[in-house]
């Protein structure tokens, strides 16, 4: 049993036990526990599903496009600038099968990627959506999942076999780091292309999903506790 459902359950029980036991207080804390519960993993869900009649839901696969250009900007504008492609080149002594990019993989700050995801979200039709349950600060501690990730997926493609032959063809050529960025964009826009919207709900799904549904844990929590609150002053 996920977090989410544990806590829908729990405030069900209360509205339950509420109504039965003729407790209004407990009636009231069940209700909008799980008012505040169900409204954020309705949140969640439209974050990555298209739901009838919901205008702004399933923002993330809808905005693939944004996410496949995201990837292959920071490609190109973090890993093969200039300056890293000259320093691999001087370094790695026209061994090219030797070239590791993980240690400099490792090294690059990855948090202008997931600030530039956060503002697509805010920006597209779900922000006032997201607004409702905390804005970006709620998907902070999602940062370091979406990074650690997002290394992996950079450190794969960068040892991918298209890659290891580029550097072989191009090491001996003249003006080879201008023909090397040039044929890197190429591959990483040939594999980008490859991805589908479905695809890209599938890898944020499985960076962030997990730790949101403690949205749907601290719904519950306020909700309930504003329910409280609001019981105990109606019966004064």
């Amino acid at each position: 049993m996920n977090k989410s459902f544990i806590t829908n359950f729990l405030a069900l029980i209360a509205i339950i036990a509420g109504h039965f036991l003729t407790q209004p207080i407990l009636f009231a804390v069940g209700l909008f526990a799980l008012s505040g519960a169900v409204t954020n993993w309705l949140a969640i869900h439209m974050l990555f599903e298209k739901v009838p009649f919901l205008y702004g839901s399933g923002v993330i696969p809808a905005r693939f496009e944004d996410f496949k250009a995201g990837i292959r900007n920071l490609m190109m504008e973090q890993f093969f600038t200039e300056e890293n492609i000259d320093r691999f080149l001087s370094n790695s002594s026209g061994k090219a099968s030797n070239i590791d990019l993980s240690p400099i993989i490792e090294k690059v700050d990855l948090s202008p990627a997931f600030d530039n995801l956060i503002k697509v979200i805010e920006t597209s039709s779900f922000g006032g959506m997201l607004a409702m349950v905390g804005g970006s600060e709620a998907l902070q501690p999602l940062r370091e999942p979406f990074i650690e990730k997002m290394k992996e997926t950079m450190s794969d493609l960068s040892q991918s076999d298209a890659f290891s032959t580029l550097l072989r063809e191009e090491l001996e050529q003249p003006n080879m780091i201008s023909s090397i960025q040039n044929k890197v964009s190429d591959i990483i826009e040939k594999r980008l292309n490859e991805l589908t919207p479905q695809l890209v709900k599938e890898i944020i799904q499985s960076m962030i999903r997990q730790h949101l549904g403690w949205l749907v844990v601290w719904g519950g929590v306020f909700g309930g506790a504003i329910g409280f609150i609001a019981a105990i002053t109606n019966n004064f």
